[in-house]
């Protein structure tokens, strides 16, 4: 593994340890084994490579999510089925104090954003890529899905997404489950007149 690799993964290391606003520069350098100007060298600044770390984390935790519905869903599940399954998939990833991690990290990062507008700008580049792979992953929108609509419906589910983990880490007992989900988009979708 390089040092580019190193400090990514020492960074994630961190993410999930300490959170965004307290890792510094010298605990990344230290998790990933490395001199602390390989960070410059390599990232710019410690906040361009934290928000590459906290991308690729993401990214994986969509990678396992997908692998997981993959390995249980069989071929032919109609788009309920998909979507209730996705859901369990997902919260129960947040079993996991690595994944629970990560969520919470988010959060402090959306709440940084609010007084450090390049953070949020920069992470706001992501975004497009995150919709589309939320999009993917409840199989709402593939390769051939038009674009627009693809992160019209990634955002649908991104909000959803937040929000529900959002509720799971402040009570998990009471957030709501994938059937739950699925009888209120149902509902909410009469009522529009869909």
């Amino acid at each position: 593994m390089g040092n580019r690799e190193a400090l990514i993964e020492g960074a994630k290391s961190c993410l999930m340890e300490k959170g965004y606003s307290r890792t510094t520069a010298r605990d990344i350098a230290t998790a990933a084994g490395v001199s602390l100007a390989a960070i410059g060298y390599h990232f710019g600044s410690k906040e361009a490579l934290l928000n590459e770390a906290m991308r690729q984390a993401l990214d994986e935790w969509g990678v396992q999510v997908g692998e997981t519905m993959s390995a249980g869903l069989p071929p032919n599940v109609d788009a309920r089925e998909r979507f209730v399954a996705t859901w369990g998939q997902a919260v129960e990833t947040l079993s996991s104090p690595a994944t629970r991690a990560l969520w919470v990290t988010q959060y402090e990062v959306l709440s940084l954003g609010a007084h450090l507008p390049e953070l949020l700008a920069e992470l706001s580049k992501l975004q497009g890529e995150a919709r589309e792979g939320v999009a993917m992953l409840f199989g709402s929108a593939d390769e051939n899905t038009d674009p627009a609509t693809t992160q019209q419906v990634g955002a649908f589910y991104q909000a959803l997404l937040l929000g529900v983990i959002a509720l799971w880490l402040f009570d998990p007992a009471k957030a709501p489950k994938g059937e739950d989900l699925a009888k209120a988009i149902q509902l909410v979708a009469s009522q529009l007149g869909s």
